[in-house]
């Protein structure tokens, strides 16, 4: 069994069981070129995936470890390598205006550009084993395809551990996801390249990202990365010049991203950048791995934190990990009546035809049936 979560910061762990194979066969780990890098000099090579860009000398690996310079070329040592993968509704990810109730195939691999100390799927996202010694499975992107349509899934979700890490995977997934009428989805960091991004864009549909903090400060300490101005352009570059259906979601954590400077920040930046009428999910941190010694974020302090959100002018913020809560729910930012209603990862009732308010008549911001 392999533990597995959407986002390897936030909600509580949840156990999936290790799938059998697509086929009885047993398949050896393809070795993939990797799609955007640059040959340098003495067989050095860059990584143009993520926005460290790591410049990786013969024999070695990238900050991830995912990938591998073999003689001045760089490959991908994690294409069609699953490490865990489940059905799961399109709440979970989570994505609140994106088709909600709808089921997905989720698809996690090996290997991550951040190690997070409160990470709940270190495990498979930043374990120092070699990878080589973890249980994966072999599932080709033709066969994810199969794998989504065969369980009724509207989409292929990308998650459990960074998706970029293995792009070219997930780039051929999406495309195939396409031609066959499905949608498709990246859990991310937002940390991809803005030359990655612009290359999956015409197949990706929408893009749940974190905005764990906003400080030089906390991104060091979290994330050990220098800045995180790439994420933000990023993250805009998705929504307003690609298109896709963007939602953000911060992992409260106490004594690290709770504070009120934080907050606002992040709430101000997500309207006069987003728009209004981008979601913002608060979730409760768990204490997890070397985040031990911190308490679980007060409910109090999440419901502050979505006061916040609410008066910088944000039409929808909710509240993640504290199940029953009221602001787990969707309500007409108009009229305040109750438009989907949810418990915990599962929508119960559903008041929203035709993209608007069944009681108002106000068009509703996202994607509906």
């Amino acid at each position: 069994m392999i533990t597995g979560r959407e986002d390897p910061c936030g909600l509580p762990s949840k156990i999936f069981k290790f799938q059998r194979p697509m086929s009885s066969s047993k398949r050896k780990t393809l070795l993939k070129e990797a799609m955007l890098y640059q040959k340098l000099h003495h067989k050095k090579v860059k990584c143009d995936i993520c926005q460290r860009r790591c410049v990786i000398s013969d024999g070695k690996r990238g900050y991830c470890l995912t990938r591998l310079n073999k003689d001045g070329k760089l490959y991908s040592l994690v294409y069609s390598r699953v490490s865990s993968w489940a059905v799961s509704p399109i709440e979970k990810k989570p994505l609140y205006h994106f088709y909600p109730g709808s089921q997905w195939l989720s698809l996690g691999t090996l290997g991550c550009n951040f190690r997070c100390p409160g990470c709940q799927n270190w495990e498979i996202a930043h374990d120092q084993v070699e990878f080589k010694h973890k249980k994966t499975q072999t599932i080709t992107p033709e066969e994810s395809v199969v794998l989504a349509r065969s369980n009724n899934c509207k989409g292929i979700s990308w998650t459990y551990n960074e998706p970029t890490v293995w792009f070219e995977y997930t780039f051929e997934g999406a495309k195939l996801a396409k031609e066959e009428g499905l949608y498709t989805n990246y859990v991310t960091n937002g940390y991809i390249t803005p030359e990655a991004l612009d290359l999956i864009a015409p197949y990706l549909d929408s893009f749940r990202v974190d905005i764990k903090g906003f400080s030089k400060e906390f991104y060091k300490k979290i994330c050990h990365i220098d800045d995180f101005k790439g994420i933000l352009e990023v993250t805009k570059r998705a929504r307003k010049k690609l298109s896709m259906w963007v939602e953000i979601i911060t992992n409260v954590i106490p004594g690290y991203s709770d504070d009120e400077k934080q907050l606002k920040d992040i709430a101000y930046w997500i309207k006069s950048e987003l728009g209004e009428e981008t979601p913002w999910h608060l979730t409760r941190f768990i204490p997890h791995l070397e985040l031990l010694d911190l308490p679980p974020t007060s409910v109090s302090v999440l419901e502050k934190a979505r006061d916040i959100g609410l008066k910088q002018g944000l039409l929808y913020v909710y509240l993640g990990n504290v199940f029953g809560h009221p602001a787990e729910k969707t309500y007409c930012h108009r009229c305040k009546r109750l438009l989907i209603e949810r418990k915990g990862l599962y929508t119960t009732d559903y008041k929203i035809e035709n993209g608007k308010c069944s009681f108002c008549g106000t068009e509703i911001p996202g994607r509906f049936e």
